[in-house]
Parts: structure tokens; sequence; C-alpha cells
């Protein structure tokens, strides 16, 4: 039975984006000596807050988003042996969005009278 990890108020939870490292001599670098990635994909996202005013402010992001966060942030946690990072939205600095290769823009040509 899976279990489904859902954040509560302004939290959201990511799996973090392994890479693996390799030199160009081949050897492999291990986890232990890189640094945490800093970016991830939105597994769920909480419903939001409440601000002073007492409006609920939603979060903009939804699951399947890649997102960039903050070093050092968040709390790591394992739910049926899945990895999972759970951070504050306020955590999160960017969305990463791919963008299909632009074509050069075409030079100008001069007309010939």
């Amino acid at each position: 039975m899976a279990t489904k990890v859902v954040p509560l108020t302004d939290h959201i939870v990511l799996k973090a984006v392994e890479q693996e490292e390799v030199t160009l001599s081949g050897i492999v670098i291990p986890d232990s000596a890189k640094e945490k990635p800093q970016h991830g994909h939105v597994v769920s996202v909480g419903p939001g807050k409440l601000n002073e005013a007492g409006v609920l402010e939603t979060i903009d992001l939804q699951a399947g988003d890649r997102v960039l966060y903050q070093k050092y942030t968040g709390q790591e946690i394992t739910v049926d042996q899945d990895d999972y990072i759970v951070i504050r939205f306020q955590d999160v600095l960017a969305k990463l969005e791919e963008t299909a290769a632009e074509a050069p823009a075409p030079k100008a040509t001069r007309g010939r009278k």
C-alpha cells in the first residue's frame, strides 16, 4: 500500500533531482562528496496560508513543476522507501521551465534593385 504525503499550510513536498556526476576520466563522484541539489520536482502542495487579513494565500505551484529552492532548507523525510524534502513556499526561489531551443534570428538581407 502506497502512502501519499499531503503537506499542510504553505508547505511543499519535493523529490530532489539526483544527478550522477562523472569526471572526464570516468571516475564517479559519490553523493557523500557532492553538495545537495537545490532543485526538485514538486510532488504535492499544501492549500496555502492565511494572511493577517484572514484571506487564504494559495501557492502557485502544482505537482510536476520543477523548482529551485534555497540551500540548507527543508526537512528530509523517507516514506515507503522514497526520499522527499518538505519546504515552505517562502524557500522557493524560482520555478524552472523548459524552453524549446530557439532558432537563430534571420539575418537581414539587402534587396537588390
